[in-house]
């Protein structure tokens, strides 16, 4: 929402009803764009003349060439343990997409940052997950929290690993008030 109030003064925030799980596939980049237009198609039900932003993130981590292991938000606070060691002194992708739909019209599109963490020590790990805040994040962190001091390097937009690519969304918003 802070992200959002850089371009916008008044909107709502809609969870959309989804199962996620069941709009996963294989492909990183395509989960990310399926499930933001998933959730701005079901939020514009509910809201046919509004601007409805959807978006979602996923971290993926390169397993082999061309294959993936995606990490959404953590199952309880062992699981986000877990993703938390794999992503220690690795490098992975945080893909967002983000999705627009007005007046009949959509598109969707999606950002990707790399992102490299230092070894991180089993400790800091669990006194990490015990303040809560991994437990809705895709990867298990919020780089803007406390896992900030986890990150060694970043290649891309930050505002796109908290979870709204801006540059994206305000490239996207200017292409739509063009006339077609």
């Amino acid at each position: 929402m802070e992200l959002l109030k850089e371009i916008a003064e008044n909107f709502e925030v809609l969870p959309a009803n989804l199962d996620e799980d069941s709009l996963t596939v294989k492909d990183p980049w395509e989960t990310a764009k399926v499930l933001a237009l998933a959730k701005a198609t079901e939020v514009a039900k509910t809201r046919p003349d509004a601007l409805v932003i959807g978006s979602d993130t996923v971290v993926a981590m390169e397993i082999a060439p061309d294959q993936f292991k995606q990490l959404a938000k953590p199952s309880d606070a062992e699981d986000a343990v877990q993703m938390l060691k794999l992503l220690s002194a690795q490098e992975h992708c945080v893909v967002t997409a983000v999705a627009l739909v007005f007046k009949g019209r959509s598109n969707v599109e999606a950002d990707t940052t790399t992102v490299r963490f230092r070894q991180l020590a089993d400790e800091e790990v669990r006194d990490y997950v015990a303040t809560g805040e991994p437990m809705d994040k895709a990867g298990a962190y919020a780089i803007q929290g406390g896992a900030s001091g986890f990150v060694s390097s970043t290649e891309g937009s930050i505002s796109n690993v908290i979870g709204l690519p801006m540059e994206l969304l305000k490239r996207m918003i200017s292409d739509l008030e063009t006339p077609q």
